[in-house]
């Protein structure tokens, strides 16, 4: 098991602004990325039967080397991306053909990462992500939301991401 987390980018673009947040906020925290803009996630199908150049399984396969996973999505319509979206149906799999590999999940730590266009994230916004986490019994390390129209002052700003940083750091303390 790795002692650092990855990231799971989910915007439509790239490069991105939640990209850059991304990296500003873990700018002094190694991590790794798995960005879904150049993965083959295809979208969840009942019967599980999947094309060969699907990569959900591969890169759920990454995220079981990882004490603390961080998914990092832009704000579309009040909700996460739709490359998220379809990341997270797929996380049925992990519940019906898959067991195994989402029993893996157990004990794992989630976290989240959003940009968004509004001064404040929309409410509700976290729920299928702190809902999930408890889902697979992880634990759901909290959100850090970034908007250009949210002007915090410059310390307060970078106090709330070291509090985030510190959270991360310390679900990443393998034992």
């Amino acid at each position: 098991m790795k002692n650092n987390p990855i990231v799971v980018l989910a915007s439509a673009r790239c490069p991105s602004d939640t990209q850059a947040f991304a990296q500003t906020v873990l700018a002094h925290t190694p991590h790794d990325v798995v960005n879904l803009l150049h993965a083959n996630v295809h979208p969840y199908r009942y019967d599980g039967a999947y094309p060969p150049d699907d990569t959900f399984m591969t890169i759920v396969q990454q995220l079981h080397q990882y004490p603390a996973i961080v998914l990092a999505t832009p704000v579309y319509w009040y909700a996460m991306s739709g490359l998220l979206k379809t990341f997270f149906d797929r996380l049925t799999d992990l519940v019906t053909v898959a067991k195994p590999q989402g029993r893996l999940l157990r004990g794992k730590h989630l976290f989240l990462l959003a940009v968004g266009a509004e001064a404040e994230l929309p409410p509700g916004f976290e729920t299928p992500f702190s809902s999930t986490a408890a889902y697979f019994s992880m634990s759901f390390g909290g959100s850090l939301y970034h908007s250009p129209k949210n002007p915090a002052r410059p310390t307060a700003q970078a106090f709330v991401q070291q509090q985030f940083t510190e959270r991360l750091a310390a679900a990443c303390q393998v034992s």
